[in-house]
């Protein structure tokens, strides 16, 4: 009987200690917000729901527990669907997409007019904004762990104000040493 409980026990435990942690993810108008009251980074996830590395990037990156740590202690964390229907109000000015189709809300849809606005030419994008919500750089594509955590920590320490050239930025990225377990 002893042996038994014994058993239930671990078993609990470990199913509970192996719950994974998630990105607190907030709208962009929350995220700026709260930017008000303890200035952070935002970093903006910018997807569609038809999109493969859209997916690949929530499965394989921002469930990895390196990212979610960090991101949650550093970054307001947005999710923006490129090809939703939300109002968002963002810098004085309230963007739609008055395109939107609800037929194809899992299909190819018309571009938000924000993801228009944020010149968005690819899905995914990772778009990063400093503390006042102004656009520091839009990354581009599906990002391991340890490629997403360059930019986490480059643009968490404004490393990026420094890197004003290609050459410079390649020698950045060269020296940089990953810690994420990708």
């Amino acid at each position: 009987m002893k042996r038994i409980v014994y058993v239930l026990v671990f078993a609990v435990l470990t199913s509970v200690s192996g719950v994974a942690q998630e990105i607190n993810w907030v709208s962009l108008e929350k995220a700026m917000e709260l930017q008000k009251k303890s200035p952070k980074k935002i970093m903006m996830d910018v997807y569609t729901n038809w999109c493969g590395p859209c997916k690949m990037l929530d499965k394989n990156t921002f469930q990895n527990p390196d990212v979610v740590k960090y991101v949650n202690a550093n970054y307001y964390a947005v999710k923006f669907n490129a090809e939703g229907n939300d109002n968002i109000a963002y810098k004085g000015k309230t963007y739609a997409n008055p395109g939107y189709k609800p037929e194809l809300a899992s299909r190819r849809n018309s571009a938000h007019e924000l993801s228009r606005f944020l010149q968005i030419q690819a899905y995914p994008t990772i778009v990063f904004m400093d503390e006042k919500a102004d656009v520091i750089a839009p990354i581009r594509g599906y990002q391991t762990p340890p490629q997403l955590e360059l930019y986490l920590k480059m643009f968490k320490a404004d490393e990026h104000k420094g890197l004003d050239t290609q050459e410079k930025f390649n020698t950045y990225h060269t020296a940089f040493k990953p810690v994420f377990k990708g």
